[in-house]
């Protein structure tokens, strides 16, 4: 049986409407009924996801978790307790920060409580809100963070060929770190080492939880590494194409359409959830 869900946020857990349907919000209060654990997987911060969690009626519950910041934080939802924290450091969040400054993009940078925004693009601010609460800054520099714990940066751009050649670009300052790709509009920088991957094998083990007990469901390069790390690793139908050879199992529904339910009534619900 597998025993533990983790599950994207953005474009996978969540309709266009930025809300959990009907049909998973069932499917899941019916997993957790059989002591499946559902947890959260997000790059966005754990600040940012008490929406969903009361719609999923877990905030500020014991024994429920959720991995954020691309598995940079994993948190404990009563008393928004820090279990696990893999920031970078302030000197390569600025040589990030600065080396962007002439590409064509939005830049945010991560703290464990606010995400800060340089050049906020009114279609960014509209892609972001529902999703979450930025602060927006105006000089070109970040001095004003030293001190503070740094979760990440990332570029954003919605010309996905652009990003790939920021990352070419950038390998002389990225090669001690996990990039990835989120929301077909972001580039991100971790520590190295620091993956929703990573986050879950982390939390299963806290848990007690076998990797083959476990399931990760995504749509983008970002989930990737957890749905390789998973026993089952799952891709909505509305993945990005490049990464659908390499999930075990594509949906048939996309996330507008419960995919999420659809992995639940299969695995779970029914026999084909024995572990293998």
């Amino acid at each position: 049986m597998y025993r533990l869900i983790a599950c994207d946020l953005d474009e996978t857990l969540l309709s266009e409407d930025r809300k959990v349907c009907e049909r998973n919000r069932e499917a899941i209060v019916k997993a957790r009924e059989l002591g499946v654990r559902f947890v959260p997987a997000t790059g966005r911060g754990y600040p940012s996801v008490g929406g969903t969690l009361t719609e999923l009626g877990v905030l500020g519950a014991e024994g429920e978790y959720v991995i954020s910041y691309n598995g940079g934080a994993i948190t404990e939802n009563k008393g928004n307790k820090l279990l696990h924290f893999a920031g970078i450091s302030f000197e390569k969040a600025e040589a990030l920060f600065k080396r962007g400054l002439p590409y064509d993009v939005c830049i945010h940078v991560y703290t464990k409580d606010t995400v800060y925004v340089y050049r906020l693009w009114q279609k960014e601010k509209d892609y972001l809100a529902g999703r979450m609460e930025v602060t927006e800054f105006f000089e070109p520099s970040i001095d004003f963070l030293k001190g503070q714990d740094i979760v990440k940066v990332l570029y954003v751009n919605t010309d996905y060929g652009y990003l790939r050649q920021i990352e070419e670009d950038l390998k002389d300052i990225t090669g001690d770190m996990d990039v990835s790709y989120s929301s077909n509009r972001y580039i991100e920088f971790n520590q190295k080492g620091v993956n929703k991957g990573s986050g879950l094998l982390t939390l299963a083990k806290l848990l007690g939880i076998r990797q083959e007990e476990t399931i990760a469901i995504g749509d983008n390069f970002n989930d990737l590494s957890m749905i390789l790390a998973a026993g089952l690793g799952v891709g909505v139908q509305n993945t990005v194409e490049d990464m659908k050879p390499l999930c075990d199992v594509i949906t048939e529904a996309t996330n507008n359409e419960g995919a999420v339910a659809e992995v639940i009534e299969r695995y779970i619900l029914t026999q084909d959830g024995a572990v293998r």
